[in-house]
């Protein structure tokens, strides 16, 4: 059974001591959960928190790195750095850094294989903007993501592996995709790792939904066969939002 898998990407918010106060209520809120959390503060933060959430049941997070492993490439974050710091995971194809910043499919599969060989885990964010779903190309465009993400990595390393759904349109918009739509989705995701792989590595692949995901909707999101946990951006930035989220039982 695969278990529920539950992170939060704070993305450029929270000073390193206001990203320890919200820390620090996490540790104490979830220390009962039993499912999988993990937390992604920014750069800056992330020794300050790694401190806080070292030996509990939260994992560390960050929110990129970068293609190679050092070298001069200002502003930069590479996969040795955040190793030293403790890092257990990292976000990678996220939405903002495909659009805003242009990193292609090709430099997101870089990165997830460079994660890999480092041993992080990876988190590989697919999913269509606006004009492709209603174009009809949403399942087209994350079944592309999701072949180019995963190009060159073993099914061995696939166990490190959680895809992240998550559709443009949502993300830090209100708007949220239909449990049904989302679930949808999941499972064209789902029949890809099995294209790609086998039946037990797509039983077995953790698959999350993101975008605008709140207390309200988690449950029924979550509730859905394909969907396995949620990679929650602005409720991760308060406690009493991420709480209930990461508490959900199904």
């Amino acid at each position: 059974m695969r278990r529920t898998f539950i992170a939060g990407n704070w993305k450029m918010h929270k000073t390193p001591a206001e990203a320890v106060a919200l820390a620090k209520e996490l540790v104490s809120e979830l220390s009962g959960s039993s499912h999988k959390v993990l937390v992604a503060p920014s750069f800056t933060c992330i020794q300050a928190v790694g401190e806080v959430v070292k030996d509990t049941n939260i994992l560390l997070g960050a929110q990129n790195m970068a293609t190679v492993e050092e070298g001069a490439h200002t502003g930069e974050t590479s996969v040795l750095m955040l190793k030293a710091l403790g890092v257990d995971a990292v976000i990678l194809g996220h939405s903002e850094r495909r659009h805003v910043y242009g990193e292609t499919d090709e430099m997101v599969n870089t990165k997830v294989k460079l994660a890999l060989q480092h041993g992080l885990e990876v988190i590989l964010c697919v999913g269509e903007k606006l004009e492709e779903r209603e174009a009809g190309q949403a399942e087209a465009v994350v079944e592309l993501q999701t072949k180019e993400g995963l190009k060159g990595v073993s099914e061995a390393d696939l166990a490190k592996v959680t895809i992240a759904y998550e559709p443009v349109w949502a993300i830090g918009t209100g708007k949220t995709a239909t449990p049904q739509d989302a679930d949808d989705i999941h499972k064209v995701t789902r029949g890809v790792v099995k294209s790609l792989y086998s039946d037990k590595a797509a039983e077995e692949m953790i698959i999350q939904y993101g975008g605008s995901v709140k207390p309200d909707n988690a449950t029924e999101l979550m509730g859905m066969e394909n969907i396995d946990g949620a990679l929650v951006g602005g409720a991760a930035l308060k406690a009493e939002l991420f709480v209930p989220i990461a508490q959900y039982d199904k």
